[in-house]
């Protein structure tokens, strides 16, 4: 069996010049990099703006396993099935990460006959949006520390600068350190701390900003440490936006590229689902709008991560309103919830299959609540039985689902054409009622405790002393009417990953709360979740070579 890579390395790409045509866009509306990348020019995005919007399906999951579910995967084998049809449907994707592509997760550039191309590029540099991210950031922690060398004017209390470092890259070394050891010269010494590039709030606000205007006001807003005086300090009283934003200046364009059957792909954006919000930019998914008649996208981990922050927080701020779900999931990762270990998974096992499915059952409850009409999926493995997936298919059709069985990672656009016309039937006859969960005006606890409640199934929510005063603080300062963004592991419905299934009879435990002023979110950081992870004991990057001709091996 061929690899993803060897899949993606013998495919004949198409000028990325020929995969702009099809959606209208002309050579001097790309900016090239190399053949088969192009950014998406601000001229193009004026242009297109009176163009009517397409509909917008957004893919989603169950809580990811060692089983795999396959959300990119059947996101890409979607849009390819959808060409196969006729139709003029285009992709809005996130970029991926370093840190997981070298760690354990992988990439995100799908999987089998259903990938984005060229993968070796999207997922190690693109086009440099997360350097010039990076750039960003670390250059904020430049200034705010250079302030406080050279005289500190703004009387910052080095005790509560909270704003943090970042590499994109997994370092659990740099997740506590101390700066500015040495002589008088090399600065003032404190405490400070590493973020992964995905996790930061200068990845939230590039995903988030509307243009650079917007961009300059939301850079400006960001909140880097608290004075003397316990009142905020800003990126914008440090004179830092200009900077920053040169350095973004490029990075905001959204990119293109093509599926290995030539659908395209805007891809732009990445940050991750169970410690940031989890979508694409809201640029790139305007702009997909306007190109084509059926966008999809894909919001991260599973639908209490990904999909809730995507319909809470990114609709919000965006005016977006979704016009189909679709849910994925995998027998085998259904019965990895029921408790069969991973090395049995291959076997029949209707009984497994029947404790696990609450897991699929639980986030069916959670996206009725939004009003979008939903279509679940089953990725198909090769050890699935008739059996397993008529029962599958059964449960979801007693709960008002519609089901299909997706066979893209193998046939590519061929194997999704079932589920394609599942989600156009539904388009076409089922109408969206999108509203959030919460509204506005509810305070930051309450709008926490909605969504321990009503997505993750928590009786109730516990808060440390530092969140509690936090909450309070953040509220005194204006900033109760923000929808809140909360960081939980994405292996478990509740904050415990060990907790499979459907969990019940537990408490959600936030131990800290900051807010993310430029993004427009605040932060709870719940259970032993971290915003830099660390490689596992044998990471993905032992595998990964470059021969002597260049070509890249063991990248998936």
């Amino acid at each position: 069996m061929k690899s993803d890579i060897q899949i993606a390395q013998e495919t004949e790409m198409l000028h990325i010049r020929e995969i702009a045509k099809q959606y209208d866009i002309t050579e001097e509306e790309l900016e090239f990099y190399g053949k088969y990348k192009a950014k998406l020019s601000d001229e193009l995005l004026s242009r297109i703006e009176k163009n009517p919007d397409g509909k917008l399906v957004l893919v989603t999951a169950i809580n990811p396993t060692p089983a795999g579910e396959g959300k990119t995967t059947t996101s890409i084998g979607l849009g390819q099935a959808f060409g196969k049809m006729g139709k003029k449907a285009i992709l809005a994707l996130r970029e991926p990460s370093l840190g997981p592509c070298f760690g354990i997760k992988g990439g995100a550039a799908g999987g089998g006959y259903a990938q984005v191309v060229p993968m070796e590029d999207l997922n190690l540099h693109f086009t440099g949006d997360f350097h010039a991210i990076t750039s960003a950031n670390n250059l904020l922690a430049a200034i705010l520390d250079n302030h406080i060398q050279q005289g500190n004017e703004l009387r910052i209390d080095t005790r509560q600068v909270i704003w943090k470092r970042c590499m994109d890259m997994n370092d659990r070394a740099l997740r506590n350190i101390v700066v500015g050891l040495g002589a008088k010269a090399d600065g003032v010494v404190r405490e400070d701390h590493f973020a992964i590039t995905v996790a930061t709030e200068i990845m939230a606000i590039l995903c988030l900003a509307d243009d650079m205007e917007d961009l300059k006001k939301r850079l400006s807003r960001i909140i880097v440490a608290y004075n003397l005086d316990n009142e905020p300090v800003t990126a914008g009283d440090l004179k830092a936006v200009g900077a920053m934003a040169a350095l973004l200046k490029d990075a905001m364009k959204p990119n293109l590229i093509q599926t290995l059957e030539h659908t395209g792909a805007i891809v732009h954006g990445g940050p991750f689902a169970n410690i940031a919000h989890g979508c694409n930019s809201i640029r790139a998914t305007r702009t997909a709008l306007k190109l084509a008649d059926i966008v999809v996208t894909e919001a991260g981990f599973g639908a209490d991560l990904g999909a809730e922050k995507f319909l809470d927080i990114k609709c919000r701020i965006a005016g977006l309103k979704p016009d189909c779900t679709v849910l994925v999931a995998t027998v085998r990762a259904l019965k990895y919830n029921g408790g069969v270990a991973k090395a049995d998974l291959g076997n029949e096992n209707l009984d497994a299959l029947k404790r696990g499915i609450v897991n699929l059952e639980k986030h069916i409850e959670n996206l009725q609540k939004y009003g979008v009409p939903i279509v679940v999926t089953l990725n198909s493995f090769a050890t699935d039985t008739e059996a397993e997936i008529s029962y599958v298919r059964q449960f979801c059709e007693e709960r008002g689902c519609e089901f299909a069985l997706s066979e893209v990672f193998a046939k590519g656009g061929e194997g999704g054409i079932a589920l394609a016309e599942k989600v156009l039937s539904t388009l076409e006859n089922k109408k969206s009622d999108y509203h959030s969960i919460y509204t506005d005006d509810l305070p930051l606890a309450e709008k926490i405790e909605t969504v321990a409640k009503e997505i993750y199934g928590a009786d109730g929510v516990s808060y440390t002393p530092a969140a509690q005063n936090a909450l309070k603080k953040l509220t005194d300062l204006g900033f109760g009417k923000l929808p809140v963004c909360i960081a939980k592991t994405q292996y478990s419905l509740s904050d415990d990953e060990k907790k499979l299934g459907r969990p019940t009879d537990f408490t959600l435990n936030v131990r800290e709360v900051y807010v993310s002023a430029g993004a427009g979110f605040v932060v709870a950081i719940t259970g032993s979740i971290m915003t830099m992870p660390g490689l596992p004991k044998e990471p993905a990057a032992y595998r990964i070579d470059v021969d002597e001709s260049g070509k890249i091996t063991g990248l998936f």
